[in-house]
């Protein structure tokens, strides 16, 4: 494919993404992710909303981005340990 092929531009985003956080919001992650949702929101052109998804460690949030459609428009922000549980 050359770069000039319509396969080859992309559309992503197209709609709003989701940053889900899996600990309390107002805590140590989600104070990171907030600035970092901003800044990837302004470089992609859309929205990106910070969900905060807290309990059981972290497992709740991370396990609703696992169970999310894969289609890229929900993400996980979230240190190691949830995801390795």
């Amino acid at each position: 494919l050359s770069s000039s092929s319509p396969a080859a531009e992309l559309t992503w985003p197209e709609r709003p993404i989701q940053l889900i956080v899996p600990f309390p919001a107002g805590g140590g992650v989600d104070v990171i992710a907030r600035p970092f949702a901003e800044l990837l929101s302004e470089r992609l052109h859309q929205p990106v909303v910070v969900m905060a998804r807290d309990g059981a460690a972290g497992t709740i949030g991370v396990g609703a981005v696992a169970a999310a459609k894969p289609d890229g428009y929900t993400l996980a922000f979230t240190p190691n340990g949830p995801i390795t549980l």
